[in-house]
């Protein structure tokens, strides 16, 4: 199916080569016909999508700072349509693969509502104007596996030539320049059956150092750091896992490590990458699906194949902080009833295997949104051409931090026919907390801290 291409066609037909930073007359489209972080300002023809004013900075009633939880400020919208089985081909140019064949397989109980599209990201001053001065000296590495420290502090592609340029977008996209942190974040699978099972709940940290240039004490070249340290079930209690990306990934890459309370020490574990399976959300998700894509990126070949308007999760405040795991786990799939999805311009990258490298994919289709919010839906297909695996990723704003928070994920599992969901809050929500220094975010200083709780 052929895309219909919105903007900047004939350069995003065509992967770039690495070094294509945006002329200067192409760069003065951001701020003014594009928003500062690219995407269209304007809505669509048909007004279904609309114009981009700022996003959301409101304070909805009965919101509480620093509760964990996040008020929706459209509970009250309505739907506009409902998607099924019954309609879906004449919606089917804006679904993802997975997005239908989850409709075709479920008829009865599985249905797509579309709601007011609402472009609600909003950004700190700091972001923008760094994320402007990108457009134009923001490059990438020669094998586009490492940008320019000079990069840190904003977004690096704005206007991306290729698809390695918007890969990067995804990875050090904006997602605070602060620790966001979870008391029991909570992974479940649910088997062919219909059997949840409960794979992990977890206290996890997040923080983005790629960001925290006002830190004197932050490496800003890490563009990742994160970890978790297991409650349950009792026999993975104290079970710590750690992740370290850099945006060199060739010279430094991803540092993983691990600790287990049996053997008491940290090692280092260069398995958590590419098609290793995720343990602790049930081997459904791998290790470079986490947050859609992470890690490195020599395995593919990646080809920006333009924009498009899809239905993609979003502003999905009901699922993530107001459905409970016992009404949002269904038998076949997540509860439609606790999903919202809208109408949004996204950027859609192919990933191909490259000659002679091994994975369990042989190709991967990303749709990100255009307001890089993380956002989003992704397709996997298997070596022999047959559709694997889809993430349907949804987002908040967290309004009062001008932090977006890409959080609400459910992988669905077509070989197998089982599906996980993860990042379930509901019972403790999100703290956004001030960051820790490098020094208080090594491994072991992590362990010691997490074990003394």
């Amino acid at each position: 199916m052929k895309l219909k291409q919105i903007t900047l066609a004939a350069a995003l037909a065509v992967a770039a080569p690495a070094f294509a930073a945006v002329s200067a007359e192409e760069a003065k489209q951001v701020g003014s016909t594009l928003t500062e972080f690219g995407a269209i300002k304007a809505g669509n023809a048909e007004g279904t999508i609309p114009a981009y004013t700022g996003g959301y900075r409101g304070t909805p009633a009965g919101f509480k700072p620093d509760s964990g939880f996040w008020v929706d400020p459209f509970e009250a919208d309505k739907p506009l349509l409902r998607i099924d089985a019954k309609n879906m081909a004449q919606h089917e140019v804006k679904l993802s693969e997975g997005q239908k064949a989850l409709l075709k397989a479920n008829p009865a109980t599985y249905y797509i509502d579309v709601y007011p599209s609402r472009r609600t990201v909003a950004y700190p001053d700091f972001v923008l104007k760094n994320t402007v001065r990108n457009a134009t000296t923001c490059k990438a590495g020669s094998d586009n596996l490492s940008i320019d420290p000079g990069c840190a502090g904003g977004m690096p592609f704005p206007i991306p030539k290729n698809g390695y340029e918007q890969m990067w977008n995804q990875l050090v996209g904006y997602r605070g320049h602060n620790m966001t942190t979870t008391s029991a974040n909570r992974s479940w699978v649910i088997d062919t059956s219909g059997k949840p099972t409960l794979t992990s709940q977890q206290a996890t940290g997040l923080e983005i150092p790629y960001y925290q240039q006002a830190l004197s004490d932050r490496d800003t070249t890490f563009s990742l750091r994160t970890y978790s340290y297991t409650t349950a079930p009792a026999r993975l209690a104290g079970v710590m896992t750690g992740l370290l990306d850099n945006i060199d990934q060739v010279g430094k890459g991803r540092r993983a490590w691990s600790y287990t309370p049996g053997q008491r020490r940290v090692k280092l574990s260069p398995e958590f990458s590419y098609d290793t399976p995720v343990a602790s959300q049930g081997g459904v998700t791998l290790f470079d699906e986490l947050f859609v894509f992470s890690g490195k990126m020599d395995r593919f070949d990646f080809k920006l194949v333009g924009k498009k308007e899809m239905y993609i999760p979003y502003n999905s405040y009901k699922g993530t902080f107001f459905c409970s795991s016992e009404k949002a786990i269904m038998p076949k799939h997540s509860n439609p009833e606790c999903e919202r999805w809208e109408l949004h311009r996204v950027w859609v990258v192919e990933a191909t295997l490259k000659p002679g490298m091994r994975h369990a994919y042989s190709k991967r289709t990303y749709y990100l949104d255009e307001d890089q919010t993380g956002a989003g839906l992704y397709d996997a297909w298997d070596q022999n051409g047959a559709l694997y695996r889809s993430i349907f990723n949804g987002w908040t704003q967290l309004y009062d931090k001008v932090q977006p928070n890409a959080n609400r994920t459910v992988i669905y599992d077509f070989n197998k026919g089982n599906y996980a969901y993860v990042n379930d809050v509901a019972i403790g929500g999100y703290k956004v907390e001030t960051p820790r220094g490098d020094r208080e975010m090594a491994p072991e200083a992590t362990v010691a801290r997490e074990t003394q709780r």
